[in-house]
């Protein structure tokens, strides 16, 4: 099979939900693998980075091979002709998960959503939220049903965790495998030897 485009691309998106560092992890290991990413930042997105973290947009950007503002759906990657290997919500607020579900596609985020699933791409979305109402539970489901990989922010512990860092990155490893992208973010599962009990 001949690849359309020269390198893995991929969109990402990061919302206005808590988690934004799992993003910025994101981002940093698709950089580090050479992937070409096209990000978009929510406008609530741009403010919990600067909460959360106390980054700036700018900062991410550099991450991105490509930026775009999630009022600008002439951008290349609102048409499913612009090939990708697909998209991560990383995190993913309720209200995306919403918009996606229910096709409305008002800005490039919830567009780029719809094309991916259109085109049958890989669409891999991590919601934040706790708890979770009856509404949102729907909502995911019906995702899950068209195919999206939903992956929670639920870290292991199997792999002993001993800092934030190894609990972000176990969430991250988790978005790399859904997208087929080789990592070592974290030991995995291997039952315990005798010897280990």
């Amino acid at each position: 099979m001949v690849r359309l485009v020269p390198c893995m691309r991929l969109i990402v998106a990061i919302t206005g939900a808590s988690g934004v560092i799992y993003g910025k992890r994101f981002l940093e290991a698709l950089k580090e693998k050479n992937v070409e990413t096209h990000l978009i930042i929510s406008k609530a997105g741009e403010k919990m980075l600067q909460y959360e973290l106390g980054v700036a947009r700018k900062d991410l950007e550099r991450l991105a091979s490509h930026v775009y503002d999630e009022d600008l759906l002439t951008a290349p990657i609102a048409s499913g002709s612009f090939i990708t290997d697909g998209m991560a919500i990383i995190p993913c607020s309720m209200k995306t998960v919403a918009g996606i579900a229910h096709g409305y596609s008002e800005n490039l985020i919830l567009r780029a959503a719809d094309v991916t699933l259109k085109e049958k791409r890989k669409l891999v979305i991590v919601p934040r939220e706790t708890p979770l109402n009856a509404i949102h539970l729907r909502n995911l489901l019906e995702l899950a049903m068209q195919g999206v990989a939903v992956i929670p922010a639920m870290p292991a512990f199997y792999h002993k965790p001993e800092k934030i860092e190894d609990l972000v990155d176990f969430i991250v490893g988790k978005v790399l495998d859904a997208l087929g992208i080789e990592h070592n973010l974290f030991k995995r599962w291997s039952a315990p030897t005798a010897e280990e009990k």
